[in-house]
């Protein structure tokens, strides 16, 4: 277990009643209206008599009463609350897990203790050393036959066949959960790396692995598990939480997970950026941006949807390597290139590329760490709907040609 770090009081979570109005352009009449209407939640500020608003539902009320055009209609609008969670939320200071800072958290935590809060672990201990995954004939000679795979289509493909292998795979229990997820966070590695599974703890196995010097790889790879563990309801969280509503087991929901990282617009823009970084470092990286920019292309690794400001877990590796000595080119003087020509700055992938170049890591490695430390937030999201027990089961808005209106004589 961990111990629980104390958020600070002025929380980015929460805005004033003057703020909320203002945000919204209501009285506070109107807002008082939306709180007791349950749109906006409210609470008691601590030794005050004041109350504080959730700045997430403030928001989502703006989005909803005026979506973006080009939002309208097409797509699930960004930025829109479309169920409730307990196990993270994203503010300008990064992910929040559980009430922990991931940042924050990330100094000292490992992957395995970040699980246990991410799945709210009060019992028995998950990561037990005799918690390994049951490894069938049929799950072995899969992973012989996809040896020579990527990372993540050996992971899938071994996955897919562990439900089966595993007697406890339907255990309703708390207790009986978290170890299943202990199980899969291990084999989902183990596939990954090539290894056999291991109650090593993962930054080690990954070190070990894949680093030329694991003891100088093995914290900057600890730092960026915690960091990529979970990041609330993007595409591949919500491709699980779809798929464990259908009531799956958690090892079938987190293949739905995988499966949906692999796109560029998600886990697969790691590897572009890496791709970015390798060429800027092997060049001229002012002609290389303003080439991209004159072309119409983007900068891989830079600009977050969420993080306006720049993306804080970002802004901490690239940190912490600037102090261990890394190349100044890659962790300062492209960040600010391409700061001064587009406006945006690095996102966790830019740093995960970085991280990956400086330590020698293999080719892919940036797609297959973040799957890696993903699996213990999925697993969170897979419990959590599995306690729901409701399907998620959207409706889409017709847009198509009217029905022919029916013809009576042909009823005669």
């Amino acid at each position: 277990m961990i111990k629980l770090i104390n958020m600070k009081n002025s929380s980015p979570l929460y805005l004033t009643a003057r703020e909320a109005a203002a945000e919204l352009s209501i009285s506070p009449a109107t807002l008082y209206a939306y709180v007791s209407r349950g749109m906006i939640r409210s609470e008691p500020e601590p030794d005050t008599r004041a109350k504080r608003y959730r700045a997430d539902d403030v928001r989502a009320l703006k989005n909803r009463r005026a979506p973006p055009p080009e939002q309208r209609g097409t797509r699930l609008e960004n930025e829109l609350p479309i169920l409730d969670s307990a196990i993270s939320t994203l503010t300008e200071d990064g992910p929040i897990y559980r009430g922990v800072n991931a940042v924050t958290l990330s100094q000292t935590a490992t992957l395995e203790q970040t699980a246990t809060l991410l799945w709210d672990v009060s019992g028995e201990d998950p990561f037990t050393p005799d918690n390994l995954p049951v490894i069938s004939p049929a799950m072995h000679a899969v992973l012989v036959a996809t040896a020579n795979e990527t990372p993540l289509a050996r992971a899938g493909s071994v996955l897919a066949l562990a439900s089966d292998a595993d007697p406890r795979a339907y255990n309703r229990s708390t207790d009986g959960r978290t170890q299943m997820g202990a199980r899969i966070m291990r084999l989902t590695a183990s596939a990954i790396l090539g290894t056999e599974p291991s109650a090593m703890p993962l930054h080690k196995q990954v070190a070990h692995a894949w680093a030329p010097n694991p003891r100088e790889a093995e914290d900057f790879i600890r730092r960026a598990l915690v960091l990529l563990a979970e990041h609330e309801l993007n595409a591949s969280t919500f491709a699980l939480r779809v798929a464990a509503s259908t009531g799956i087991s958690l090892y079938d929901a987190v293949n739905a997970g995988l499966s949906a990282l692999k796109g560029p617009r998600h886990g697969g823009a790691g590897p572009l950026a890496a791709r970015f970084v390798a060429a800027c470092a092997e060049g001229d990286p002012a002609s290389l941006i303003r080439e991209r920019l004159a072309n119409g292309e983007y900068i891989p690794g830079f600009g977050h949807s969420v993080y306006k400001n720049g993306d804080p877990r970002a802004d901490d590796l690239l940190n912490s390597m600037r102090s261990a000595g890394a190349d100044e080119r890659l962790a300062t003087e492209i960040p600010a290139l391409v700061l001064e020509a587009t406006g945006e700055r690095p996102n966790i992938d830019y740093a995960i590329a970085v991280h990956a170049r400086t330590h020698n890591l293999p080719t892919g490695s940036e797609i297959a760490l973040f799957a890696i430390a993903r699996t213990a937030g999925w697993v969170a999201h897979g419990i959590e709907q599995l306690k729901t027990r409701a399907l998620i089961r959207p409706r889409a808005r017709y847009v198509g040609p009217a029905p022919a209106a029916r013809d009576k004589r042909s009823s005669l």
